[in-house]
């Protein structure tokens, strides 16, 4: 099997059991890897039965064939398991190092079951793997477990480990994934997972080389696109992914006091180019990619000082600053570090501390509640207070490491009305009352409100992708077609999430999806063109939706929350619209060959041959 070694790691911590599982050939060609393989596990290995956080819940991390074959931006996996924030699909999508170094171990994936009697961590490398013991750490942070673990094991290792939150089973509990750069599997509570299953960590590093096909045409084929990669991408490596907040800001794109506020002028404060011009000492890439987004800042002055850290990114700003209306670069910084630190999902703790901010406004919550923490708009240093709550699930930190929504349903006083989530899970930070395409990509991606799913805003804004007919940027607003355009976007980026392969080759076309086929084929020696990879896309997306269907989600879920609904934002030079909801979601089935409760009908299963 060019592309794959063949086989994955399956692992029951109950009974300390380890076995190599051979993969099935038919299942690599029809699910690609990643987001694919880790979804047909799941959806076999779990029912509606299936406790998030009970030893029966299955974690499953697979790579792609794309995985350590030095295509460009590709050092990703894919995680899944029933999330415990939401209850339904959870997953996440990780860049850094641990992709290649677990691949080159010999392995396509990892399936992890069962609960370790007292805290372990998985190791993994050439040899084989073993389960050892982390108690030593335990209760230790991300950075102090990772660097331990490397003592033990390999000074290159890369290490998933959470922290203190998901020891503690906070429902946003991240995996921050620590190596030669710091990224995190943030989304959905894996992190809990982990930690219901008394595991600290998995550590890896190998040496094998990856089977392909043609590896001389391929790495011709990539160095003859490279330049082309960089020369599309100057801007993320000079500014990082929030170099754009600025223009998203002015637009109506970039989140802002829980998602009321029109404009802002701090946000020039907070700015990928601020980041560039005060704080930034450091770019880092994920391995062997030529983007180089990831920043890395060093603070010498001021309350936060000393802080050398890898810096926030887009997401990371739009929530715990816009959302919180934080202008200070600093106290952003520092609540960043602390969420990586104690594995916390940045996204959502910044609009979990919004929401808090909210309700401390309309009175909901005092200063007795908040252990005497002002949460008044704008205010760095409750944001830093708040965060290191959250990390140790202390006083209202407690509470609010469950995330917006539940907080929400535990204070009752009708503050449901402004917990914006959908499915539970709190949104990213793109606005779909300025592309109507992320109203309908919210409200049915696998996990709740996620732009990732289809990442269409660029493609309302000024990409194209002709091979799949979307010849020129579809104006935001457009209601005829934006069924189709969204879905063949959310199909082309579940594909990619299978190979896996990053959504910032998209920019400026650096990558397109002729060379993206090209490349599986060589890869893999099987001719692979874009219907086909449409088709395995399509099916992934599918067999999702058939995992939440499974747990009762139909069309009653498919919602955006009231204030994304029914209250505009407003300000100068604003366009933003209030989507035609209802009319959208039935186009979106109909196009999908969905009811009209939003369930796949039985053709569709056959056609997809589910």
């Amino acid at each position: 099997m060019h592309g794959y070694f063949g086989r994955y790691l399956w692992v029951d911590l109950t009974h300390r059991r380890i076995e190599i599982r051979d993969v099935d050939p038919v299942l690599a060609e029809r699910y690609l890897g990643g987001s694919g393989m880790a979804a047909r596990i799941l959806y076999d290995e779990t029912d509606a039965r299936t406790d998030p956080l009970g030893p029966e819940n299955v974690l499953a991390a697979f790579t792609g064939p794309f995985t350590g074959a030095r295509v460009p931006s590709t050092s990703r996996h894919h995680i899944m398991a029933r999330s415990p924030l939401t209850g339904i699909l959870g997953e996440s999508n990780v860049g850094g190092s641990w992709s290649v170094h677990f691949k080159k171990c010999g392995y396509d994936g990892l399936v992890i079951t069962g609960k370790a009697e007292a805290p372990v961590y998985l190791w993994v490398n050439d040899t084989g793997a073993e389960i050892r013991d982390a108690t030593p750490v335990w209760g230790q942070d991300a950075y102090v477990s990772a660097a331990w673990i490397k003592e033990q094991t390999a000074a290159k290792a890369t290490a998933a480990v959470i922290g203190p939150a998901g020891e503690k089973l906070a429902p946003i509990a991240s995996i921050p994934h620590i190596g030669h750069v710091v990224r995190a599997a943030a989304r959905t509570g894996l992190g809990a997972v982990m930690g219901s299953k008394n595991l600290k960590a998995v550590a890896v590093f190998g040496t094998l080389d990856l089977p392909l096909a043609d590896s001389a045409l391929l790495e011709a084929s990539v160095k003859e696109r490279m330049d082309h990669i960089k020369t599309v991408t100057e801007a993320f490596r000079k500014y990082g992914t929030s170099g754009g907040i600025v223009t998203y800001e002015k637009i109506g794109n970039f989140p802002l006091k829980n998602w009321v506020q029109g404009r802002w002028e701090g946000v020039a404060k907070i700015s990928g180019v601020a980041m560039h011009d005060t704080v930034l000492s450091g770019r880092k890439a994920c391995l062997g990619c030529p983007i180089v987004c990831g920043r890395h800042v060093k603070i010498t002055e001021g309350p936060y000082a000393p802080l050398d850290c890898a810096g926030p990114e887009y997401e990371s700003i739009g929530t715990l600053g816009g959302e919180c209306l934080v202008e200070d670069l600093a106290a952003i910084c520092k609540a960043n570090d602390l969420c990586n630190r104690y594995g916390l999902d940045t996204i959502s703790t910044g609009a979990t501390i919004a929401f808090a901010m909210e309700a401390f406004e309309k009175g909901i919550i005092t200063r007795r509640d908040t252990d005497g923490i002002d949460l008044t708009w704008g205010n760095g240093e409750a944001l830093v207070a708040l965060v290191e709550k959250m990390g140790k699930r202390e006083g209202i930190g407690a509470l609010m490491g469950e995330g917006s929504y539940r907080m929400a349903k535990a204070l009752g006083k009708n503050a449901v009305e402004f917990a914006v989530h959908v499915k539970g899970l709190e949104p990213s930070a793109h606005d779909p009352r300025r592309f109507f395409s992320h109203a309908l990509n919210y409200a049915t991606a696998a996990r709740g409100a996620c732009h990732n799913a289809s990442w269409s805003h660029p493609y309302e804004l000024s990409l194209s992708a002709p091979e799949i007919g979307i010849d020129k940027p579809q104006d935001a607003y457009q209601i005829e077609g934006k069924a189709e355009f969204t879905a063949k976007l959310q199909d082309m980026n579940t594909a990619f999430d299978s190979l896996v392969i990053c959504r910032f080759t998209q920019v400026g076309k650096a990558v397109t999806l002729t060379n993206v086929v090209e490349w599986l084929s060589m890869i893999t020696g099987r001719e692979v063109g874009v219907p086909e990879l449409m088709e395995t896309g399509e099916r992934v997306f599918n067999l999702k939706r058939l995992f939440n269907t499974r747990l009762g989600i139909s069309r009653k879920d498919d919602f955006l929350p009231p204030r994304l609904l029914t209250r505009n934002r407003t300000g100068e030079e604003l366009t933003n619209q209030l989507p035609p909801f209802g009319r959208l979601l039935s186009d979106y089935y109909a196009h999908r060959g969905w009811n009209e409760e939003g369930i796949p009908t039985e053709a569709k299963v056959r056609e997809l041959e589910l």
